[in-house]
């Protein structure tokens, strides 16, 4: 006689299949759970300032700041104006991929094709223009003309993270374009100069502070620029060291494609929203900018240009997205962007199912040593790579 309760086989393997990924997700916890979290967490990396949002299904959920902006102990608001640092990167690769939808950019087209003169003719660094100016360097490496906007994007033209952090100061290319994954703030301002330096009978020709502000107008993001604006200073974080010294803010006053925004975390967190949901793109533009595009072989992200692992070392869901990092973990596919300087440290890690977000600024380095406890609490076990990301601080930026 049959078992009036016994599950078909073919109900057994789904239930087999569909349980565990129900259970790998969770809820966005309770505020107050959230809050809780973020003092023990803060507490435990003896961290002075904070602040927190969490996207759930493409839209902001909550959004909350802690602790202190400076040494003189006044408050750190959603309102209060916070280093983006190298999250600049992710709002410029959103920015080229509109220009690509534009047509006046591909991403696989040479950027010689979109410049008037051979690079190495360009005079001064245009982002620097008191120093040395690196393109000239390249004149003897014909490489750079296999350089194309993927590349830049996906770190792999192979330049050092900046011109200035090479031993002689000078620009050089260490491998064949497009190899493999190598992380240069050096290959963003560049393209930035194509952008900006390029031809007009193109389309090129434009200021990239102009494209990124239209886009932050159209998100409501009020108190964000690629540029320091005079009005910052009212609410503004200064920060801290590895050492607990308090840091001045700098003031950018040039747009830096490679970590010059300032943000807040009330304004950061309706870009991420947008850019989880793929507002502003199409979805083909969307799709490409977290899709598998370089697989990266090294056992952490710093120094840039480590030996690759041996084959059956290599971490085989990480690759490179366009100013993002994607992996595959227990929740499915999602993506990474980090941001990092001597007294920041700033997280935004994304989850495709259920458009999910948690995004974390601090203006304590030292708050980064919680960055995985928190994101695990706030999004469950996502698998994101941060063994990887923090292996080895060397050289971040």
């Amino acid at each position: 006689m049959t078992n009036p309760t016994a599950r078909p086989l073919w109900f057994c393997r789904l239930a087999a299949v569909i349980l565990p990924l129900a259970a790998a997700a969770q809820s966005i916890p309770k505020p107050p759970a959230i809050d809780a979290e973020v003092r023990k967490v803060m507490k435990k990396a003896d961290a002075n300032g904070l602040a927190l949002a969490v996207i759930d299904h493409g839209k902001v959920a909550y959004v909350q700041a802690y602790g202190t902006r400076n040494a003189k102990g006044e408050p750190l608001t959603p309102d209060t104006v916070m280093y983006g640092a190298s999250l600049t990167k992710t709002v410029f690769a959103y920015t080229v991929m509109q220009l690509v939808e534009q047509g006046k950019l591909r991403l696989d087209t040479p950027i010689k094709e979109y410049l008037e003169k051979p690079l190495p003719t360009y005079g001064p660094d245009p982002v620097f223009p008191d120093k040395y100016g690196p393109y000239k360097d390249l004149a003897g490496d014909p490489r750079w003309q296999k350089i194309t906007p993927r590349m830049a994007l996906t770190h792999s033209i192979g330049f050092s993270n900046f011109w200035f952090l090479e031993p002689d100061e000078k620009l050089r290319i260490h491998f064949e374009p497009g190899a493999r994954y190598s992380y240069s703030g050096e290959g963003l301002i560049l393209l930035q100069f194509v952008i900006e330096h390029g031809r007009k009978d193109l389309g090129l020709g434009l200021d990239v502070g102009d494209l990124t502000k239209a886009n932050f107008d159209r998100l409501g993001m009020t108190r964000t620029s690629l540029m320091w604006r005079d009005d910052f200073a009212a609410n503004l974080a200064d920060g801290w060291n590895d050492q607990g010294q308090p840091q001045e803010h700098d003031q950018r006053s040039k747009v830096r494609a490679a970590g010059s925004m300032d943000t807040t975390i009330s304004d950061l967190s309706k870009f991420a929203a947008a850019l989880v949901r793929g507002d502003g793109l199409s979805a083909a533009s969307r799709a490409e900018l977290t899709k598998r595009q370089l697989h990266i072989k090294t056992a952490h992200q710093f120094p840039p240009a480590q030996p690759e692992l041996p084959a059956a070392q290599q971490r085989k869901d990480l690759y490179a997205g366009l100013g993002v990092i994607v992996f595959d973990g227990p929740q499915g596919h999602g993506f990474l962007k980090g941001g990092h300087d001597g007294q920041t440290a700033n997280t935004l890690v994304c989850l495709e199912k259920g458009q999910r977000c948690a995004l974390i600024l601090s203006n304590d380095v030292r708050a980064e040593k919680g960055f995985a406890e928190l994101v695990r609490f706030l999004l469950g076990n996502t698998g994101v790579p941060y063994d990887w990301e923090y292996g080895d601080s060397a050289g971040k930026s």
